[in-house]
């Protein structure tokens, strides 16, 4: 958030700033406080990474029973929108479409939304969908980046979020974050780590970085 601050006021006149930004990524990068600080001062502000790549387009079964039970008839990437939509902060959303048919889903969920569409029960589903998450994640890593460089050269945040998507939607990508791995040079895995935790030292999670890299290792190559 600081290094963005740091950007937005270097360039303070700009037309707009551009942030990741989703449901899922809250205290990510720039974050929520990126957001609101850039539209203070009088900046447009373009979301990329709506549906974080897609991800929030098919939940996993734990997340998908919320949805199905609010009765709310929403589904993952309408109320991922939504909340976006929500929030007078946000000029543009760009979401990223591969047919025809999410072109028109789109267009609709955007016709229907603005700020304050969301009511009472949609920002509690958003909510209860937020906690889900963070309780199916198994290292409450932030990829903040204060961890990293790494004296030894383990790409921390990368290895812990493949993991991480091995831990939320289990077996369907145990292949995907096994190939991620192996594309990573030798010295960027978790099996490289010395445990001199330097890293530990300025990781805001309070992160047992160390103990963690043997397991993520033993899970991923």
């Amino acid at each position: 958030m600081s290094a963005f601050k740091q950007i937005v006021d270097e360039f303070e006149g700009a037309a707009f700033a551009q942030i990741q930004y989703n449901l899922l990524n809250e205290d990510v990068q720039a974050g929520t406080d990126g957001l609101k600080y850039a539209a203070g001062k009088g900046l447009a502000v373009i979301v990329m990474e709506p549906l974080l790549g897609g991800t929030l387009c098919a939940p996993p079964p734990a997340v998908q029973a919320l949805y199905d039970a609010s009765g709310l008839g929403l589904t993952s990437a309408e109320l991922s929108l939504r909340w976006l939509w929500n929030k007078p902060e946000v000029s543009l959303v760009l979401s990223g479409m591969s047919a025809f048919q999410q072109v028109q889903e789109n267009i609709a969920s955007t016709r229907r939304a603005g700020v304050g569409c969301m009511g009472e029960a949609e920002v509690k589903l958003a909510t209860a969908v937020q906690e889900k998450y963070k309780g199916l994640t198994a290292i409450p890593c932030t990829a903040c980046g204060y961890c990293q460089p790494c004296p030894v050269g383990v790409k921390i945040s990368e290895v812990f979020s493949m993991l991480n998507d091995i831990e939320v939607y289990g077996e369907t990508r145990v292949a995907s974050s096994k190939r991620r791995y192996a594309r990573l040079e030798a010295q960027q895995r978790a099996d490289t780590c010395i445990s001199c935790r330097i890293c530990e030292e300025k990781c805001p999670q309070g992160i047992p970085i160390s103990k963690w890299m043997p397991k993520v290792h033993a899970a991923l190559a």
